[in-house]
């Protein structure tokens, strides 16, 4: 089952980049980016804020993009890159049965 909420070192994990850069893309991106803050003041991100990052991160470090071209791009062609993040998962996932196919011959 899915969690609600997960942690920034969740979050992290998920899209691997070290808690420091997820921290500052979430002040940079304030406005995709809202994760909710716990009684501690911990941030806690939701899946819609996790799937947010990703499509950061395959702006930002895949395709090479500024924080601002990829504020742009997220502003005004969303679903495209929402579908490319989708299309890199799957593959991922494809990629990950194939070894497991592969070790066990």
């Amino acid at each position: 089952m899915e969690k609600l909420f997960y942690s920034i070192s969740e979050a992290a994990g998920i899209i691997g980049e070290s808690v420091s850069l997820v921290r500052f893309w979430s002040n940079s991106f304030e406005s995709y980016i809202k994760p909710r803050r716990n009684a501690k003041g911990n941030r806690l991100y939701s899946a819609a804020d996790i799937e947010t990052l990703k499509q950061i991160h395959l702006l930002v470090k895949d395709k090479g993009m500024t924080l601002e071209g990829a504020a742009g791009v997220l502003g005004a062609n969303r679903s495209k890159v929402q579908h490319n993040v989708k299309a890199l998962d799957s593959l991922k996932e494809i990629r990950a049965q194939l070894v497991e196919i592969k070790k066990s011959l």
